[in-house]
């Protein structure tokens, strides 16, 4: 069956990768032809081998009203709205998403995780903006279909403040945080998003809240947070999940280099991680961090960073009740560009996530 009437297929399947992320849910309702074309692994291969692939950076964003004085201070209030912003780095283009379904009316909840799985967003935990009461909620959202499913929520202990990463294949990893009584966690779990199915994994050694996800080469770290005695003051140590040893390897106690916390931590390519350290963007080579660039004037206040490639977004402000700005870093040059942001997204950004499409 011809794709394309009056074409090959070979010339019509280059006609459908170039096709927008945004369109993918009008083409698999278009046609049987087409659904089941861009349904299969290989066209996405070929979509990204070609230059095709859409590079997209979501992230749970306080809504600016524009139409109120307030301007950009409105996410300093005591009642912010979150939603879910998207932004296009390589084209600067910035989008809403669709708002959760009915059970959050008011926003996205605070302090919830944002993971990518394949073509899928997954949003889990936070607290609800209304009651603040912990949601152990698990919310996907499908970029082929646009649509939103609930997932199986969280098991177990309802947590909050969680390390957070996922494989990019098929696994969400959950680990640290802290209960409902503040109680610091040690327990991790797993999420298998096509399954719906939550899979329990060994405690960690410690006890880790406000910890940082980040999974890198085959592995699931867990970066710094503090135990329940601790409260707020971080810790320097991190623990690695092995999945092929399934188990934990040595607590490594110094992978910071001084007690922060490690919210900018990120997988690395040329380097191990990326963090910021003190308005420096730091990289981890031969287990030591080095500085690789200084911080844009404007920027002293980092919410939110992602990498891909050589190329690193960071977002933040000059101080917390100032409008954020997005600059991407050129890993290779150490240079900075300014991305343009429409007043709509000036907002603060409490966590998010990259994925290619």
């Amino acid at each position: 069956m011809d794709l394309i009437p009056n074409l090959p297929n070979d010339i019509a399947r280059e006609c459908l990768i170039r096709v927008s992320y945004d369109q993918f849910s009008t083409l698999l309702s278009t046609c049987k032809g087409w659904k089941t074309e861009i349904e299969l692994p290989e066209f996405f291969h070929q979509r990204k081998a070609s230059g095709h692939g859409q590079k997209l950076v979501v992230m749970a964003q306080a809504r600016v009203d524009s139409d109120t004085k307030q301007g950009v201070l409105k996410e300093c209030s005591d009642k912010p709205v979150y939603g879910l912003s998207l932004l296009e780095p390589d084209t600067g283009n910035w989008v809403e998403l669709p708002q959760l379904p009915d059970e959050f009316p008011d926003g996205l909840p605070y302090f919830c995780q944002l993971v990518a799985v394949g073509f899928d967003l997954v949003v889990m935990g936070g607290l609800d903006p209304v009651t603040w009461e912990v949601s152990d909620s698990v919310f996907v959202f499908n970029f082929l279909t646009a649509r939103w499913r609930r997932g199986d929520d969280m098991p177990s202990v309802r947590r909050s403040l969680f390390g957070c990463a996922s494989d990019a294949a098929g696994l969400v990893y959950v680990a640290g945080g802290h209960d409902e009584e503040k109680n610091a966690l040690r327990s991790a779990l797993a999420y298998e998003v096509a399954k719906d199915e939550w899979i329990p994994l060994p405690d960690m050694a410690r006890e880790r809240d406000e910890c940082k996800g980040v999974f890198h080469r085959g592995k699931f770290h867990v970066i710094g947070g503090y135990c329940t005695d601790m409260q707020g003051r971080f810790g320097k140590s991190a623990e690695v999940f092995d999945m092929a040893m399934w188990r934990w390897d040595h607590v490594q106690d110094d992978f910071l280099e001084a007690s922060m916390c490690p919210r900018t931590c990120i997988a690395g390519d040329g380097a191990d991680m990326y963090m910021i350290c003190e308005g420096d963007v730091a990289a981890l080579k031969d287990g030591r961090w080095q500085v690789i660039a200084k911080l844009p004037a404007d920027m002293c206040k980092i919410a939110y960073m992602t990498r891909w490639q050589d190329k690193l977004l960071a977002i933040g402000s000059s101080r917390f009740d100032e409008p954020h700005n997005a600059y991407v870093l050129n890993l290779t040059k150490s240079e900075w560009a300014k991305l343009e942001t429409p007043e709509k997204y000036y907002g603060h950004v409490q966590s998010g996530c990259f994925l290619e499409i």
